[in-house]
């Protein structure tokens, strides 16, 4: 009100013809604590001849602000209006907002502009221009311009540590600070901030323990910024006891300090110490939830993580903001519960929250694992201007689906429409074409991933290849491919071709699998169980009995099987044999109905993907009568609409009488049944499943 009152006076006075006093006015309202850059902007259109620091200061403002595209398009609007040409104070202010788009070509336009302008030496450009290289994931470009500066101070060297560890190198990132050391470049607390954030990443405690001793040797006051960043070190290498001793010696606290300790007990598997953290803080912040509810949801604990957020809304204190949303739709996701998170798409809708790339990502994928495609491909097109994890999200949910020709189509409208794919695309779209039997597509996709796009296949897409070669049982080629590969096969693509020798029945290349698998992860109950149903296929119960033994003398524990659904907003998880639900009556004399309807029809259980830790064939099929999926597809039958999808979500893989038995009851009980499994989706129907094949 006072400014707007000092603008009054100055349009009365004719004060504010002069360029001088109207630059100070207009600085006021786009860069002081009680900036508004509406008004702001409306305040510079009336300007007669602005200035070059008029534009300077809106171009600022509005880097800084919720929509820096804005400082684009004012400098656009200055080249073509101003007499005077951006000087050194204009670029740092657009390398700020290209830094927050995070679009690497604009920068590099502005780079260009910068050389032009004879600006390549100015030190606060090219420390403006390191930063901006960093912030968007290209240390090689940054490192080039640190190289090349004619003088360096520690701003610089700042820079380029902290682009280092942005960029995923660490080791670079200590080495630099090593470098600038010698060269007697004195560090400063960002210096320190940076530094350990590289030990951090690299989790690299013992370097993180020396950089601590450096900074109490070396006489840098107590700074809460530099506390926050030691206790983000310790608890991201697992030394939360050291992190606890500096907490508490703290004198300042922020959110940062608390959310951080919280978060580490968390993650640990510390959830009372978490909860005492939290229940400590001297304030609920909206941070302090979505800490706490976001370590549930990514430690597989998303039913707690939602009983959290319910738990939030009836706070005073806090209100869920797009992080919390995001965790929620994350935890529906995980437990396929539906109907929580078209309950949060209405919220996003009703508070007119902005629906950007992160949520839209988060509620797409939601849809698609709760068994809704239909409403993941609305929530697609919905989005205005998509990145590269909304494209890689939809190719996703159609992998899951075996929509692999669909998949495809869509990665090459995403290609058209000139966003470049990344890593996670790939995966994506390598199980699409895996799911959908896409072998030559699937090939030519991996083989163009480097010298095309520049991306450098990561393990899980040779994972997704040796799948691809064994489902279609190419298994020699697999285990060729497994050979070739540049980097050490890790356990899940041995374990990707023992699936695969288990489904075409290859006894030498399983034994080959299992072996390595074993020498990698020794208690991987996955793998007993795959090879001894390849034995007890091919009729080897010795081997069987042997596998048996060993597994008792080293003690595997096996994943517990679990299958959940949703039903009006509330799910109901299942185990094998489960008797605790309060219908396992009614479940169970469902499950015997049935039987007695299969009978007429031919139906035989099929054991051959069971483990054979029977003998006796009727204890065998007692054990697959009680599948946890089976439990939860029964009690969908008395608990939902005929109308109505039955969908559930099981923790492992589907076995193959499982699969058998959902066709069967989608056929005589007219149900759409979809579940999903670890690896896909199954949309059962009339007897059919949509998925390309189970085996």
């Amino acid at each position: 009100m006072q400014l707007k009152q000092i603008h009054a006076h100055m349009l009365r006075t004719s004060r504010f013809c002069d360029p001088y006093t109207a630059s100070k006015l207009l600085t006021a309202y786009a860069i002081s604590s009680c900036s508004c850059l509406i008004y702001a902007k409306n305040v510079f259109n009336q300007i007669p001849q602005p200035n070059l620091y008029c534009w300077n200061t809106l171009i600022r403002g509005y880097a800084s602000s919720s929509d820096p595209t804005q400082s684009f398009l004012i400098f656009l609007h200055m080249l073509h209006s101003c007499s005077e040409f951006p000087n050194k104070f204009t670029f740092p202010f657009l390398f700020k907002a290209a830094s927050r788009l995070k679009v690497l070509h604009l920068g590099s336009v502005l780079h260009g502009m910068v050389i032009k302008a004879s600006l390549s030496s100015d030190l606060f450009i090219l420390n403006s221009l390191i930063n901006f290289y960093g912030s968007s994931g290209a240390p090689d470009l940054a490192h080039r311009v640190f190289t090349n500066m004619p003088g360096k101070d520690v701003v610089s060297w700042n820079a380029m540590i902290n682009a280092f560890a942005l960029g995923g190198l660490p080791d670079k990132a200590l080495l630099l600070f090593q470098e600038m050391e010698m060269k007697d470049v004195k560090p400063n607390v960002i210096t320190m901030v940076s530094v350990l954030s590289a030990c951090a990443k690299k989790i690299d405690l013992e370097f993180g323990r020396w950089i601590c001793s450096y900074i109490e040797n070396n006489g840098f006051t107590e700074h809460l910024i530099l506390n926050n960043a030691m206790l983000d070190m310790y608890v991201k290498c697992g030394c939360i006891n050291d992190a606890k001793d500096l907490f508490n010696k703290m004198s300042e606290k922020d959110i940062v300090s608390w959310t951080t300790m919280l978060d580490g007990h968390a993650k640990l598997g510390n959830y009372d110490e978490a909860h005492c953290i939290f229940d400590a803080m001297p304030h609920k912040w909206t941070a302090a939830w979505n800490a706490l509810i976001s370590a549930y949801e990514q430690n597989g604990k998303p039913r707690v993580a939602l009983s959290l957020f319910h738990e939030m809304q009836l706070s005073k204190d806090a209100k869920p903001d797009e992080v919390t949303l995001i965790c929620a739709l994350c935890a529906s996701a995980q437990l396929g519960a539906i109907d929580f998170g078209h309950w949060i798409h209405v919220y996003i809708k009703k508070h007119d929250i902005n629906l950007n790339c992160h949520l839209a990502t988060s509620l797409l994928d939601m849809y698609a694992k709760c068994g809704n495609l239909n409403k993941a491909m609305e929530v697609f097109h919905a989005v205005e201007r998509k990145d590269v994890y909304v494209w890689s999200a939809m190719i996703g949910a159609l992998a899951m689906y075996g929509q692999g020709k669909a998949a495809l189509d869509l990665f090459s409208s995403m290609l058209e429409a000139y966003i470049k794919p990344n890593a996670v695309t790939f995966t994506n779209i390598l199980c699409a074409c895996n799911h959908a039997g896409l072998v030559n597509e699937g090939e030519q996709l991996f083989e163009q991933m480097e010298p095309l796009y520049g991306i450098v296949p990561q393990i899980q897409h040779y994972v997704c290849v040796v799948d691809i070669f064994g489902r279609a049982g190419l298994l020699e080629k697999a285990a060729s491919f497994i050979e070739k590969m540049p980097i050490p096969p890790t356990a899940a693509v041995w374990g990707a071709l023992l699936g695969a020798c288990s489904r075409h029945g290859n006894v030498e290349l399983a034994e080959l699998a299992y072996q390595n698998l074993l020498e990698l992860e020794p208690c991987n109950h996955g793998a007993f169980v795959l090879l001894s149903n390849i034995y007890a296929k091919a009729g080897d119960w010795e081997k069987v009995s042997n596998l048996r033994k060993l597994m008792r003398d080293s003690d595997v524990k096996k994943e517990p099987w679990c299958s959940s659904i949703d039903v009006n907003g509330i799910v109901h998880e299942f185990l094998v044999g489960d008797n605790s639900h309060p219908f396992s009556q009614k479940i169970y004399s469902k499950l015997d109905e049935i039987s007695e309807k299969f009978k007429p029809i031919g139906y035989k259980p099929d054991m051959s993907n069971l483990l054979q830790l029977s003998e006796e064939d009727n204890l065998m099929e007692q054990s697959l009568n009680v599948h946890s999926e089976k439990l939860a597809i029964a009690f969908g039958l008395i608990s939902t609409a005929s109308s109505q999808p039955i969908r559930i979500v099981k923790n492992i893989r589907i076995c193959g009488d499982c699969h058998a038995f959902a066709k069967l009851v989608s056929q005589l009980y007219d149900r759409d049944i979809l579940l999903r499994d670890r690896y896909r989706f199954h949309h059962f129907r009339g007897g059919k499943c949509s998925c390309l094949d189970y085996w």
